[in-house]
């Protein structure tokens, strides 16, 4: 439970946090779709260095970042299992009996493994740099053009963002709730993995109730602040493009493009995964 990092956020004065929620949302989209073309070490090498140059320039630590992979060890471990045992083509490296290992399998689970790694940690970094209200105004203004065929585009961004906000408030919340019930003699360490998934039934009602109870609390203050959606909504601070954004949106499609190079291009003269 406290290996969530995703949804938390780091107040600071970086240059990374002072540029335009929208320029930030773009580069995500851009580093997802970087990820997803990678086919070498070059698309990879982009990778790292996106995480490592936005640690870097946003101060923050990049143990951090890695400390949200914890809760996903599980996913990340059975993403490279299935692909190594699963991949038949290759030459076979091990073989016993009906399990095959071929270096296919191999290359490809270390890739997709490093592909999960990369897309957990470049997401996280934009809920680590962005407020929650800089994050809503950012995917509202996106959106906004969608109003033009009645999408709903300020209630769907509030509601991402409280989403993305509340999930550490339920993490936490998860975690005294299994506090209190260990205390009061229930198991959650012990047994055989499919014990383990039946003890953690009893935690619903309880986080059901809770998360309820935190909506209703919300929805109380939100009509207490006369809140009445996006229409005729003024904000202290509007969105403007700077010189920042403009550096930082060049630098990540020199990036993308390297990328793509490599996949469609030089595709014999580079190092296939």
């Amino acid at each position: 439970m406290n290996g969530v990092v995703i949804g938390q956020y780091i107040p600071g004065e970086t240059r990374v946090h002072l540029l335009d929620p929208r320029t930030k949302l773009g580069m995500t989209f851009a580093y997802v779709a970087l990820v997803f073309c990678a086919r070498g070490v070059v698309g990879l090498v982009m990778a790292i260095v996106y995480i490592a140059g936005i640690s870097i320039a946003a101060d923050i630590p990049l143990g951090r970042m890695l400390k949200g992979l914890k809760s996903l060890t599980i996913l990340i471990a059975m993403t490279a299992v299935m692909n190594l045992f699963f991949t038949r083509t290759g030459s076979p490296i091990l073989k016993l009996g009906p399990v095959i290992v071929t270096d296919s399998g191999v290359k490809t689970a270390v890739y997709f493994a490093f592909r999960l790694v990369f897309l957990v940690m470049g997401t996280t970094m934009l809920t680590l740099s962005t407020s929650p209200i800089a994050l809503t105004d950012g995917l509202e203004s996106l959106m906004r053009p969608l109003e033009k065929i009645r999408f709903p585009s300020h209630e769907l961004a509030m509601m991402m963002s409280i989403a993305l906000r509340f999930i550490p408030t339920l993490m936490e919340e998860t975690d005294k709730i299994m506090k209190a019930q260990a205390s009061r003699g229930a198991d959650f360490e012990t047994g055989t993995l499919i014990k383990r998934a039946k003890s953690l039934v009893p935690l619903l009602a309880p986080l059901f109730i809770s998360a309820f109870r935190r909506a209703a609390d919300l929805a109380l203050a939100m009509e207490s602040r006369c809140y009445q959606g996006g229409a005729g909504r003024t904000r202290l601070n509007e969105l403007r493009f700077g010189r920042d954004d403009a550096l930082a949106g060049l630098v990540m499609a020199v990036m993308v493009a390297v990328t793509l190079v490599e996949r469609f291009v030089f595709t014999a003269w580079t190092i296939r995964l």
